[in-house]
């Protein structure tokens, strides 16, 4: 079984985010950049197969030279190779045609993505691949095993789970569930020299518009300092429930 990983670098959750050119750009400066959580639980579930049946894992990222330690992690964690598509990750539907280009060259059966980046949370991208191919694609996955060339799978829906059974070539868009945070790999000195060795290939991009632009970012609002209301002022609070808050 070959596996395809998609994983994305994302600024880590600590990280202070800050926008340029009149709040049009993202400023990666001081940033410390990570696997994409949804990623991560998806590349551990592929070292899995690995161990469990022989899988051959590759992981694939879209982005330039800076991007490459997050791939030799992926390495260290325990894929087999790691592809870099050399292009700068402009919108969704640019990373989903340079992704179904590596899909279409490498012949992979089972391509696990996560549902949606941490960073701009688009959820675009394996609905896109799918489309794109023409191949089986399963979204919010929480659960997935395999038997000879049959899929069993579930997947996260309101109040509950659907269950789904399938076939390869098979595209999922992954969520915590697949793993749980406990058992996500921290690679270790050995991981980390083996890493080094492994075969990092960078692909030239094909050619492809963007169908989005980013015009302009906005932070949240700060928070608005808390007011207290003395316990026994319940009309106070009542009208402030009511017309400042406007939850009742």
């Amino acid at each position: 079984m070959k596996i395809l990983v998609c994983i994305s670098h994302v600024p880590d959750t600590t990280s202070k985010i800050n926008f340029t050119n009149g709040e049009s750009e993202f400023d990666s400066n001081g940033v410390q950049f990570v696997i994409n959580p949804n990623d991560e639980f998806g590349l551990t579930r592929a070292i899995w197969f690995q161990e469990q049946q022989a899988a051959n894992v590759t992981v694939v990222i879209v982005g330039g030279p800076e991007t490459e330690p997050t791939l030799r992690k992926a390495l260290a964690i325990g894929a087999n190779e790691a592809i870099r598509v050399n292009a700068a990750p402009t919108d969704g539907f640019f990373v989903a045609k340079q992704l179904a280009e590596v899909i279409k060259n490498g012949d992979y059966d089972l391509i696990i993505a996560g549902k949606e980046s941490l960073d701009y949370n688009g959820g675009m991208v394996p609905g896109m691949i799918s489309g794109i191919l023409g191949i089986n694609f399963i979204n919010s996955c929480v659960a997935i095993s395999v038997e000879g060339t049959t899929v069993s799978a579930a997947r996260e829906i309101d109040g509950g789970k659907e269950l789904v059974s399938t076939s390869f070539p098979l595209i999922i868009g992954g969520q915590k569930g697949l793993v749980e945070e406990k058992d996500l790999r921290i690679p270790n000195m050995r991981g980390i020299m083996t890493a080094r060795t492994k075969v990092l290939t960078i692909l030239e991009p094909v050619t492809a518009t963007n169908s989005t632009k980013t015009i302009k970012f906005e932070k949240p609002a700060p928070k608005s300092a808390v007011k207290l209301i003395s316990a026994d002022n319940l009309d106070e609070l009542i009208l402030l429930l009511h017309n400042e808050a406007k939850v009742i």
